[in-house]
């Protein structure tokens, strides 16, 4: 076992452990890494350790993580198994009874820890710790994540509905805006790995069915859709969301509340159409028909009509009609 890092100066308690542990995973990632740990460096908590998993990058990010004199870093390396097994083995190496989690091309504003370990102290029996965060666009913009079904900002609380919320909106956690005790996340087996879309969703929702989330208005995040490297940029087939899986285990193993049932199978729902979507622009309609055969919803009917019909044009045909859209769009 690896021996807990010790503090002089460095902002570790003397011959105990962290306040909170920042994993974050790192794959080819080096022109933003140094940003990503410079934000962490800057919390007004400094009571944490850094967690770098290096999974098999091959353009010298894990050489810029080393650049930092910081003893509260640490380099871990692996070969390449997907961002779910990197944060996973964070998990396993980290200190803390907290776990924050940061991808490397995202920053957090100085508060976030402050924020995430005040929602922990106000909720305890908390699953999960979320603030708002900015989405920073290519073009340079920047807005709050419009985020449904929360009381308007500047509340902070237990989520009344975290499925109906994810279902209406965009998503109330973002993959650098969260906090998980070390507790929760060994119940629930951490992240569901040999999966490169949708594993974070997926470890929420579970989450979620077990427990109340706790979230703030309070903005700790900055999540960089301007990165085109980006797992959400990919355009190639993907068979299922993974939180599609477990919430259908979960319904036949009668593991879900009747009263949450509605908005999970509506979550459920969002989840199978932004993959058929997927799918249609990924030139596999086939995988879309079956991703909208199980899509139970009442509030998506339409946009599950649309494709529908989508997915029974050739495929040759939809990326044609995707280049001349493009085209208009452009005048």
């Amino acid at each position: 076992m690896h021996t807990p890092p010790r503090r002089g100066r460095c902002g570790l308690l003397t011959g105990g452990r962290p306040v909170v542990s920042a994993v974050i995973p790192l794959y080819n990632k080096a022109p933003y890494i140094g940003r990503a740990i410079q934000s962490v460096l800057a919390q007004t908590e400094q009571e944490f350790e850094v967690i770098v998993v290096d999974d098999g990058s091959t353009d010298g990010g894990a050489a810029i993580v080393e650049h930092f004199a910081d003893p509260r870093i640490r380099l871990i390396t692996q070969e390449n198994r997907g961002a779910s097994a990197a944060r996973n083995r964070g998990i396993r190496e980290s200190w803390a009874d907290l776990v924050a989690f940061l991808d490397a091309d995202d920053e957090w504003y100085p508060a976030f820890l402050e924020t995430a370990l005040d929602l922990r102290r106000r909720y305890p029996g908390a699953g999960l710790y979320a603030t708002a965060y900015t989405i920073y666009n290519p073009d340079g913009g920047r807005r709050v994540a419009s985020i449904a079904a929360v009381p308007p900002t500047p509340w902070s609380g237990l989520l009344p509905n975290y499925f109906r919320s994810a279902a209406l909106g965009e998503p109330p956690i973002s993959s650098s805006s969260v906090a998980i005790p070390r507790g929760v996340l060994k119940e629930t087996g951490g992240f569901a790995e040999g999966h490169w879309w949708g594993e974070d969703v997926d470890l929420w929702g579970r989450i979620a069915f077990r427990y109340p989330i706790a979230f703030t208005w309070r903005v700790g995040a900055v999540y960089h859709t301007d990165v085109a490297s980006r797992a959400c940029t990919r355009i190639q087939p993907v068979p299922e969301n993974p939180f599609v899986a477990s919430a259908r285990h979960a319904i036949e193993r009668g593991q879900i509340p009747p009263e949450m049932l509605d908005d999970v199978l509506e979550y459920v729902a969002a989840k199978q159409l932004q993959t058929a979507a997927r799918n249609i622009q990924a030139g596999r309609p086939d995988l879309a028909r079956a991703n909208l055969a199980w899509c139970p919803t009442r509030l998506h009917r339409r946009q599950k009509i649309a494709y529908s019909l989508m997915a029974l044009i050739p495929a040759p045909w939809y990326r044609r009609y995707r280049r001349m859209k493009a085209v208009l769009a452009q005048h």
